[in-house]
């Protein structure tokens, strides 16, 4: 049965999910998820998962039509697309190949719903494994004196597979704030939760020297403000003193792997919507 996911942010006001069922009902739609919520700010968030009722064909065209109208009523920002349509992605990664390995496994069994069209490094380390997978492989050498050729050829492959959303896959690369604001919504990077605390060379040997209880990661979009972007997906171990450094850093990259999968599924599914420096997310 071909579906449908609506996603939608306006001021919050009384009758907004009332008008929005009463147009899809019209439309001979059947709600099969909805979830919503009110923010503090005075936004309104929507998500909805519809179909045709008892296996009507829909006008989605119609739909759109209707609802770009009401959509100006209520001065919403909205999406409107079809579940079978997968995100057409580009991973970036570095030296690092777990959450490039976890992210392209998940994709091949089927339960990543993204389009993988490529994978871009600053290293040559990763290339037997995407080509394994089928996927081209495009390496382009990183220097402080290259940077602005290297995003630029990046940005070259993003547009050539025409690719909706890049992951930083552990890509150790500081985009640019042109770059950034270029991918605004559409980049994803992962990285461990130390952060501030323990930044640069060896995050889990500086933690283990502190002793450090909980090792964590976050996923979030990526902004001008380097690994400051609204969060989407976060998640912990508990430790104790018998970790070493190489326990803590095996932990830490099984996090990782999982917190970023998550996220771009998320991401994938229209789950995740923006609210100025935070996010809504329906899980």
């Amino acid at each position: 049965m071909s579906s449908h996911i609506l996603t939608f942010q306006c001021p919050d006001r009384a009758g907004i999910q009332a008008a929005v069922a009463t147009l899809l009902f019209n439309h001979k739609a059947f709600l099969i998820e909805v979830t919503s919520h009110s923010a503090t700010n005075g936004r309104f968030f929507s998500r909805s998962v519809f179909a045709g009722d008892q296996g009507a064909i829909l006008n989605i065209e119609a739909i759109r039509r209707d609802f770009a109208e009401l959509a100006s009523k209520f001065d919403m920002e909205w999406e409107l697309v079809d579940t079978s349509r997968k995100v057409r992605t580009v991973i970036a990664v570095s030296k690092f190949g777990h959450c490039l390995n976890d992210l392209l496994h998940r994709w091949q069994l089927g339960v990543l719903p993204v389009d993988i069209r490529a994978v871009v490094s600053n290293h040559p380390d990763m290339r037997a494994l995407t080509e394994w997978h089928g996927l081209p492989y495009v390496h382009i050498p990183v220097t402080k004196e290259t940077k602005a050729e290297a995003e630029t050829a990046m940005m070259r492959v993003i547009e050539d597979h025409d690719a909706e959303l890049l992951v930083l896959a552990r890509y150790m690369q500081v985009l640019s704030d042109d770059l950034a604001r270029k991918m605004s919504g559409r980049c994803i990077n992962i990285h461990h939760s130390f952060l501030p605390s323990f930044k640069g060379a060896k995050p889990y040997h500086q933690a283990h020297e502190r002793g450090v209880k909980i090792i964590g990661a976050t996923a979030h979009y990526v902004t001008s403000d380097l690994d400051e972007g609204p969060i989407i997906e976060q998640d912990i171990e508990r430790i104790d003193h018998k970790a070493s450094p190489d326990d803590m850093v095996d932990i830490g990259r099984d996090i990782e792997a999982r917190v970023l999968a998550r996220a771009v599924r998320w991401h994938a599914e229209h789950r995740v919507l923006q609210n100025a420096g935070r996010t809504v997310v329906f899980r």
